[in-house]
């Protein structure tokens, strides 16, 4: 009984006393919000950048724009986020007194597109080129073709891919207190500093992430079952 006492005792020290539990609370709000719109950035600018790569290996055309890409893709491919995170707030917005939401929400937004542009280019050179030939026939140019019939065959087939690398992007999240900004890890650790116990914090934020992972590769699975049938269809 004297372990459940202590226990108890350590939970309600480590979350209820002081309201303790609302920097956890507070914590997921921010990482929902730099995930949602990091999620938006990188799918906007992943597409275009895929674009442009499709275009230039089909077509040739492009050249500079997709010079420009592939240095984009190596530079934020090749380094950590976390140092991307730290270069665009203590290096480019030095001098400027920017809210650190939208710091993080660039700077994973920046991060994603990379791999996002790689899932939907390999999509996009997945679509036989007859497809091409076949909006030709129908009097559409490349462009519209592109809009109209490679991309939404494209889209279908790395949509699996595209919601894991979303998952990957909401734990990325998780080093955002490097900005000192107070996401759910940050939450975690502030309790931390307060209680001096790490174990109950660092547990609850855990276990919080692996809620969030757990339903979203639940939903990535319903996505494939379902298209899947609609192929078998």
């Amino acid at each position: 009984m004297n372990f459940f006492t202590q226990f108890g005792d350590k939970l309600y020290s480590t979350f209820i006393e002081d309201d303790r539990w609302m920097y956890l609370a507070d914590g997921l709000k921010t990482t929902l919000i730099v995930t949602f719109f990091a999620v938006i950035v990188g799918v906007i600018l992943g597409f275009l950048l895929a674009v442009i790569r499709a275009t230039h290996d089909k077509t040739g055309r492009l050249k500079f724009l997709n010079f420009l890409a592939k240095i984009y893709l190596t530079v934020i491919r090749g380094t950590p986020v976390v140092v991307q995170l730290l270069i665009i707030y203590f290096v480019i917005f030095a001098s400027i007194n920017v809210d650190k939401i939208f710091v993080a929400v660039l700077a994973f937004g920046l991060n994603s597109a990379a791999y996002v542009a790689e899932i939907v280019r390999s999509g996009i050179m997945s679509i036989d080129n007859g497809q091409f030939e076949a909006g030709a026939s129908l009097g559409l140019n490349y462009t519209r073709t592109m809009i109209h019939i490679i991309l939404p065959q494209a889209i279908r087939n790395i949509l699996p891919a595209l919601a894991n690398e979303f998952i990957v992007l909401l734990k990325e999240t998780s080093v955002a207190g490097y900005i000192a900004l107070t996401d759910l890890t940050k939450g975690g650790d502030i309790i931390r500093s307060a209680t001096y116990e790490a174990f109950l914090p660092l547990l609850a934020v855990a276990l919080i992430y692996l809620i969030m992972v757990m339903l979203l590769s639940w939903l990535v699975s319903r996505l494939e079952r379902r298209l899947s049938k609609s192929d078998r269809g």
